[in-house]
């Protein structure tokens, strides 16, 4: 399935009313099973006041990082930079939080609601290089349309 066909059927389900939670679980399950080499699709949400991430929909392999102070691992740095982190080979990372042995790569992208960071959806792969800019664009594109629609 092309990135544009996901985009359109998340765009659909989104615009239908779902709640904000049926709508995040939604795109994860989506993009679990429709991209090869997304082996774990979660969002996590801002939380301000505790300056953390609190993990709000996930798929894949069970996790004990359901919070994720700023800073701290993939996640929480992108919560700081707002900016769109890809990384080629998670064990060359040093503020990388291991989830599971199996992971090779990741991708955060921030999900950005009136200009304001509120989160991120965050994809592991279990393949070393396994993300390129096509799916930073394309997961630009689904955190749009999460903004317009969820909140």
């Amino acid at each position: 399935m092309t990135f544009d066909s996901l985009l359109n059927i998340i765009d659909k389900k989104l615009s239908s009313g779902v709640s904000q939670s049926e709508g995040l679980q939604y795109i994860c399950q989506l993009l679990f099973d429709h991209i090869e080499h997304y082996d774990w699709v979660g969002y996590y949400l801002h939380n301000p006041e505790k300056k953390e991430l609190v993990l709000n929909a996930y798929v894949g392999e069970p996790t004990d990082h359901k919070h994720i102070p700023f800073g701290k691992g993939i996640c929480g740095q992108v919560a700081l930079s707002n900016e769109n982190f890809i990384v080629d080979d998670v064990n060359a990372q040093d503020n990388y939080i291991a989830c599971s042995l199996d992971v090779k790569s990741e991708i955060v992208i921030p999900l950005f609601v009136n200009e304001h960071n509120i989160g991120q959806i965050d994809i592991d792969s279990n393949c070393l290089r396994a993300f390129s800019e096509n799916d930073a664009a394309f997961l630009g594109e689904v955190n749009h349309l999460v903004s317009i629609h969820l909140f």
